[in-house]
């Protein structure tokens, strides 16, 4: 069943064209993904879809009582509600439903009462969709989503107003999640995500039954949760039956089929050409004139245009400076923020390391949830910052080159050309704008204001920038962000061939793969290192997963948050106390009880169904009423679990 249908599609911004005659359809249950370079128009085609802004040419027909849902990359929240009141107006409908059904059950209490009958088979169709609809369980898939998007219960009665730009975005996307509409399009939903929401986000994309279109620079992502890819190039949209790296492959192939197609008009046309040319005055001067008129036809009716490729960026890096063989050492560092003594405050641990250690030539990528402190570390690797325990160890002629991620590097008043002289003062103008058309930046674009560019445009600059400083070991705070896809693997190209070594941090676990060789990630407030890359990682950690816990294993989540002392050691791990041997052996218990209650749950919602088909309302209404105790009871567990998992 198709849900859209766009037809001859327009779009232009003043006599800018972004689009023209788009033309696809999605059906019910499709998963798309939507690509392009920067600019190329896929968050305006969302919109347009979404309603929000208005088309110049053509349409876009829906089916009848399609809900929609749309999350923006820019999030703004109106009202002050709290993350929880947010999540709730999400399931406004099931809440209105449910306030319905409290009214009617007053009303069919009377069996007397004119209507009971009518009221009653009411009350059994508004409690079907209520159950459908997940009405019985609202709390709780609250509560699964926020934990999947990284919020904890702490945070459920803040204030929106009073979260990140990052936080805003998780909220906006569990919100819209929630919502469960039947066409879902996401721009970007990725962004501010870390590894672990990233996981539960994919996790939930792919077991949700609904339509999906989705924008995002995430190769890996786009893989794993969408099958087709539509492809906005040059103003002409492109339709791919596969998801990202086959689509790849298909647009591969078809870009080699037209441009033979293309050559081989090409060569009539030449022939063409120089056979009227040799005889449109001799003896065949009638056939010359023939063929003369049709060439004219196929050039106006048949021509087929050369096919277009994207200008691609061109990045070099290099180092003429080659360190020792030990690049970095960490032994017993400890980072984070010293406590502010006139009030008597303790300084707050993130991580420890010990033992860590950065070879010539080595790629470390650095993972960790969001508010580990990866950054902290590398401020700290920096000089920015103060070890709170021990100092890191740089090794022979180490020099040290670094991309931030919020481009604090960058003067923001300055134009990009100054940008570029700054760090280079030697450069010169025609050298610079040279180096600057590298990273697509041409004509008059030199003299922007560096505050006036897109996030893109000024990931580009920081890029150039890197390219000038002198150094061998590369510092990367997230250095794919605001970058499309065309631009992270010309990245990652130039970062496979730098002869130095290189630590960064990224949540782009396709751009990890391709680089590093060493994965340092955050765990429970240490730093453990993994030979390989992200796909390696990721088998390790699930082997890890599997392998059953033993009692003299130590705790996770127990290191402590705080250091009295600089001087403190960091703390041996020891065996289980007998508080916390009955602590897990109680978590234990009420894993299996939630999972029993929610088995139960499962077959009461099929006999609910079963009970709804039959149109049996007295049943329906027994098993309803059993249904909301078993929820309220499992409600009631998972609290108890997450009070001692915390």
């Amino acid at each position: 069943m198709t849900l859209v249908s766009v037809g001859a599609l327009g779009k232009y911004y003043g006599a800018e064209l972004i689009f023209q005659d788009l033309n696809f359809q999605v059906a019910r249950g499709d998963k798309l993904a939507l690509v392009g370079v920067n600019g190329a128009g896929k968050s305006t085609l969302l919109k347009i879809i979404a309603g929000i802004e208005r088309m110049d040419t053509g349409q876009v027909a829906m089916s009848r009582g399609l809900r929609v849902a749309y999350l923006a990359q820019e999030v703004r929240f109106s009202g002050d509600r709290t993350l929880w009141e947010e999540m709730e107006a999400a399931l406004s409908s099931l809440a209105a439903l449910r306030d319905e059904i409290i009214t009617l059950e007053h009303v069919i209490g009377d069996t007397a009462a004119p209507g009971w009958a009518a009221a009653m088979e009411h009350y059994g169709e508004l409690t079907a969709r209520f159950e459908h609809g997940g009405g019985y369980e609202i709390e709780p898939r609250i509560k699964r989503t926020l934990h999947g998007l990284g919020f904890d219960e702490s945070q459920y009665d803040q204030r929106l107003t009073q979260f990140s730009g990052g936080q805003k975005t998780r909220a906006a996307l569990a919100a819209t999640l929630l919502s469960d509409p039947d066409l879902l399009l996401l721009d970007e939903p990725t962004n501010h995500l870390d590894m672990q929401a990233l996981e539960w986000l994919e996790q939930f994309l792919r077991g949700w039954d609904g339509t999906m279109i989705v924008i995002s620079h995430d190769r890996y992502f786009l893989d794993r949760v969408t099958k087709r890819t539509l492809e906005i190039a040059f103003g002409k949209l492109e339709d791919y039956p596969a998801p990202y790296n086959k689509y790849l492959e298909l647009k591969a192939e078809r870009l080699e089929r037209r441009l033979k197609e293309f050559q081989a008009q090409q060569d009539v046309i030449a022939k063409t050409e120089d056979f009227i040319r040799r005889y449109k005055a001799g003896q065949r001067a009638r056939e010359a004139k023939g063929r003369e008129k049709r060439l004219d036809r196929l050039k106006r009716d048949h021509a087929i245009e050369r096919p277009r490729e994207q200008t691609k960026l061109r990045l070099f890096l290099d180092s003429q400076l080659r360190s020792g063989e030990l690049v970095l050492a960490l032994e017993n560092v400890v980072v984070g923020f010293p406590g502010d003594r006139s009030h008597e405050s303790e300084a707050r641990v993130l991580l420890r390391t010990n033992g860590l250690e950065i070879h010539r030539g080595d790629r470390v990528a650095l993972l960790g949830p969001n508010g580990s402190g990866k950054t902290t570390l590398l401020r700290t690797l920096l000089g920015e910052l103060k070890p709170l325990q021990g100092h890191p160890r740089l090794g022979h002629k180490v020099h040290i080159g670094y991309y931030a991620q919020g481009h604090d590097v960058l003067n923001w008043e300055a134009t990009v050309i100054a940008e570029l002289t700054r760090v280079s003062p030697g450069l010169g103008e025609a050298a610079a704008r040279n180096l600057l058309g590298r990273f697509l930046f041409s004509g008059d674009d030199v003299f922007k204001r560096v505050g006036d560019l897109s996030g893109g445009e000024r990931s580009r600059v920081a890029l150039a920038q890197l390219t000038l400083l002198p150094g061998n070991l590369l510092i990367l705070d997230e250095p794919t962000n605001h970058l499309d896809i065309g631009a992270r693997e010309a990245l990652e190209g130039v970062l496979k061939e730098y002869p130095g070594s290189i630590l960064f941090v990224s949540h782009d676990r396709y751009f990890i793969d391709a680089i590093a060789d060493k994965i340092w990630n955050v765990e429970d407030g240490r730093v453990r290192e993994y030979l390989g890359g992200y796909s390696d990682f990721a088998v390790a950690r699930d082997q890890a997963d599997r392998r059953p816990p033993t009692d003299d294993a130590p705790p996770r989540g127990g290191t402590p948050n705080t250091l009295a002392s600089a001087d403190r050691p960091a703390p041996v791990a020891s065996s289980l106390s007998p508080e916390e041997k009955q602590r897990k052996r109680r978590l234990a218990a009420l894993e299996s009880e939630v999972a029993l209650l929610e088995l139960e749950l499962g077959k009461l919602q099929a006999d609910i169904e079963r009970a709804s088909v039959a149109q049996n309302i007295k049943k329906v209404t027994t098993l309803g009423t059993q249904y909301a105790e078993l929820e309220t009871l499992l409600a009631e567990k998972y609290a108890q679990w997450e009070q001692l998992a915390a």
